[in-house]
């Protein structure tokens, strides 16, 4: 199974957020993060991820009699090449995965004894600009120098971990610069 098609799995796109960071959890403690996921379900999608590199098994230890496995992402294998060459329909189960993934963890979230949306300051706005492409590639790597240091932050007190979705595609063509 390539990287595309297992990363464009709602259920293992949750499994790989829960492990970003450098944390190393158990199935026990993914069922935790994403409970609206049989424990069956679970297990065989992270059995797909370490079959397929994602993940590895970082420690494991005998608990009654069972051995427990703490699981790590590898960070360099948990993304889709951004040269690899993708059709329309890759794209399409892509967002399609990206989407439900979303979903799923936002219900999971309002399920959550205690979540409070205003509290938390959960958004999710839209906006629809209209940009050129010189504006764009600036807005781009303004959003990649926000984010970007702040992707190595890992679990410590304090901190919570968010889920940042930036989304961006022209909702319609390029403006004729002939027609006004």
């Amino acid at each position: 199974m390539d990287t595309l098609e297992l990363l464009a799995h709602p259920v293992r796109l949750r499994v790989v957020h829960a492990l970003r960071g450098g944390r190393l959890l158990t199935t026990s403690e993914l069922r935790e993060r994403i409970p609206d996921v049989s424990k069956a379900t679970l297990y065989r999608h992270v059995e797909l991820l370490v079959g397929g590199g994602v993940l590895e098994v970082a420690e494991e230890r005998r608990v009654r009699g069972a051995v427990e496995r703490r699981y790590r992402l590898r960070q360099d294998r948990a993304m889709i090449d951004p040269a690899a060459p993708l059709s329309r329909e890759d794209h399409r189960r892509g967002f399609a995965a990206a989407t439900a993934a979303l979903i799923a963890a936002f219900g999971a979230y309002l399920d959550r004894d205690g979540s409070d949306p205003a509290a938390d300051l959960v958004g999710y706005r839209q906006h629809a600009v209209w940009l050129s492409e010189e504006e764009l590639l600036e807005l781009i790597a303004g959003m990649r120098a926000a984010i970007a240091p702040r992707l190595a932050n890992g679990p410590a007190p304090g901190r919570a971990q968010y889920l940042l979705s930036p989304i961006l595609f022209p909702i319609e063509p390029p403006a004729d610069p002939g027609a006004a």
